[in-house]
């Protein structure tokens, strides 16, 4: 410490004695100098030789990173939100957090209603950059729409960052939000503040547009990803369809006893998907360990959904295939097997090409076999595709009193709505069947004109 300066003790002594002042008080100018060359003395005790002050009149520095470090932010008072007294200009706002948390949602709605504040008319500030002269181009506001302008300022800020920067994880200070950009020579500085992808106004824009178009289906979700990983996604999904479809068409089971890596058979379903990736490029490129962690579309919720998918657009298929004509009703009980009773159902009709056809319609699973809870459920699975008892022109099931029953019978009750629905059993068809033969058998006329239709 040079000689010209007070001693470090002397200063320490002379601000404990200022402080003695009351409180109340107004602090003299004496202990107002005591506390400075107290700071003063403080930092030229350190190693480095303190910098010397710069001449009035001196232009400026250029800055080298508009990311400037700021203090950590005083709590500041909550302000009540008037939407409409709210400042467009960004110079002029007060900060989202001075809001209560309750009504910062409603003010940034407020400020998206009014968008960027961004005067193209405006005459803006000249500055001297070293003999050079620049200002803010109205153009910058096409290439970045996060980009706006405050007149009263006559600094550039970030209408995203200044909504929804997160000061928890970027806790410096940021120039396109507090103070505002005025390097005008540096436009570069402009996508620099974009940053990468994990940047804080990268953050800060994807909550924008979380908040502005909220996402409600995985159509929208998928959508917002890139090209080729929805290009990949596609891939993904029609091979597991395939293997799927081949399953189902063959009737085979899906899941194994064992799934593990380590299996030596892991289910039809794993099992020909790995096959597939085994013996064609195009396949393993995009499935299983080269598929991501979390969209493999191996596991067993994903095959349900997609068997799901596959029922649903099967049974659309058959329905467009009625064509709203009249059917037959074909029923019969099973039980799964854990013994829960299920009923079912199929349809049989004529398709438009004049041929009989027979269409499974689905499983209704039931707490019991009785009559009324048969056509409860048969109705109910009806009118889940728009059909009535009113279309239903025969009835076939099996000779169980609940079935065929003429007082309380499932076929009664049906018949009760619809006197068209004929029931017919199985047997009885084929012996009448047998009889029609045996009769035209007889005449060699008739035989012949049989063989021939």
């Amino acid at each position: 410490m040079k000689k010209k300066d007070v001693s470090l003790f002397e200063l320490w002594d002379k601000s404990s004695k200022a402080r003695k002042i009351s409180s109340t008080s107004t602090p003299t100018a004496l202990s107002v100098e005591v506390e400075s060359n107290l700071q003063l003395a403080l930092v030229h005790t350190h190693d480095e030789a303190p910098q010397p002050e710069r001449e009035r009149g001196s232009p400026s520095p250029i800055v080298e990173d508009d990311e400037a470090v700021d203090g950590d932010d005083e709590p500041s008072p909550h302000f009540e939100a008037d939407l409409a007294a709210l400042e467009h200009d960004p110079g002029k706002r007060i900060p989202i957090s001075s809001y209560h948390v309750n009504d910062r949602d409603v003010v940034r709605r407020r400020y998206i209603d009014l968008g960027a504040c961004q005067p193209k008319g405006h005459k803006f500030e000249i500055t001297d950059f070293s003999g050079h002269l620049r200002h803010f181009c109205p153009s910058w506001f096409k290439d970045h729409k996060w980009l706006e302008y405050s007149v009263d300022k006559e600094a550039a800020f970030c209408f995203v960052c200044y909504l929804f920067k997160d000061k928890t994880k970027s806790p410096g200070g940021d120039s396109f939000v507090k103070g505002g950009f005025r390097n005008w020579n540096m436009k570069a500085r402009l996508t620099r503040h974009v940053g990468d992808v994990s940047s804080a106004h990268a953050e800060a824009q994807e909550k924008y547009d979380m908040f502005t178009t909220p996402q409600t289906s995985i159509r929208e979700s998928i959508a917002s990803n890139t090209s080729q990983y929805k290009a990949l996604y596609k891939q993904r999904l029609t091979w597991t369809l395939k293997c799927v479809r081949f399953l189902l068409r063959q009737g085979l089971a899906f899941r194994g006893h064992d799934e593990s890596e380590d299996s030596l058979n892991k289910g039809n379903f794993l099992e020909l998907l790995n096959w597939l990736a085994g013996n064609f490029e195009e396949v393993d490129r995009v499935v299983l360990k080269n598929a991501p962690q979390n969209c493999k579309m191996t596991h067993h919720d994903i095959q349900h959904e997609v068997i799901k998918c596959c029922a649903q657009e099967t049974t659309k298929l058959v329905i467009e295939e009625l064509d709203g004509g009249h059917f037959a009703i074909l029923a019969d009980e099973s039980s799964d097997v854990y013994q829960n009773e299920q009923l079912a159902v199929c349809l049989r009709f004529v398709d438009k090409k004049g041929r009989a056809v027979v269409r499974f319609l689905g499983l209704a699973h039931v707490e019991d076999t009785t009559s009324l809870t048969l056509k409860a459920a048969i109705q109910k699975m009806l009118t889940d595709h728009n059909l009535t008892f009113a279309m239903v022109r025969e009835q076939g099931y099996d000779g169980a009193s609940n079935m065929r029953g003429n007082v309380s019978g499932l076929k009664k009750l049906i018949m009760d709505e619809s006197p068209s629905a004929y029931y017919v059993h199985c047997t009885w068809f084929f012996q009448q069947l047998a009889h029609l033969l045996n009769a035209l058998g007889m005449s060699c006329k008739k035989m012949r004109m049989l063989r021939i239709a």
